[in-house]
């Protein structure tokens, strides 16, 4: 069943396959590498106010990415066989990009709908990450570098950690309801 729904997937998008679509998908794959994730904690750190968030936001993306490391570590899956159009070195489960991206977009979506009074800015921030976390794991598939199925057990698991890591803050008085 696991191959029907990577392969079925996988045939889906194969059918974008093209020169523009590719640029897109490498740049909208970048938006969920370490170093973009990395320089993105360091503006929150310089830019915001609030520094004791700046460092939450930190927090947050070590504690998924390393998550992220465990897990491939156990479950050892290794990389498709198909065209690739990227490099990638590792395993497979769960995509790294989908649930580190889960984790750390996730986690702005819940600072916006806490901090920003306005509603419709609020909509439109949230609506703009969640489009961003879902073509990031998209982009992964696009790229040959995942299972469809790395994809969902990255989001999957990566919306278990969101709520597990803020429901510890909240306990610990770390953020307000």
């Amino acid at each position: 069943m696991i191959n029907a729904i990577d392969e079925t997937i996988y045939n889906l998008i194969f059918k974008l396959f093209s020169t523009p679509t590719t640029v897109i998908m490498t740049f909208v794959s970048h938006l969920g590498s370490a170093t973009i994730l990395i320089l993105l904690c360091i503006l929150f750190y310089i830019l915001l106010k609030d520094k004791k968030m700046a460092l939450v936001i930190m927090l947050n993306l070590t504690i998924v990415y390393l998550l992220n490391v465990v897990i491939k570590l156990v479950i050892a899956r290794p990389r498709p066989d198909m065209l690739r159009l990227v490099y990638e070195t590792g395993y497979s489960f769960p995509s790294g990009h989908a649930m580190v991206a889960t984790g750390f977009y996730g986690f702005l979506i819940y600072i916006t709908n806490k901090k920003i009074q306005n509603k419709n800015v609020r909509r439109l921030i949230t609506l703009l990450l969640t489009l961003l976390i879902l073509l990031i794991g998209i982009s992964r598939i696009y790229l040959g570098v995942h299972y469809a199925t790395d994809i969902i057990g990255a989001f999957i698991i990566g919306i278990i950690y969101l709520i597990i890591f803020i429901n510890i803050l909240k306990k610990k008085a770390i953020i307000v309801n």
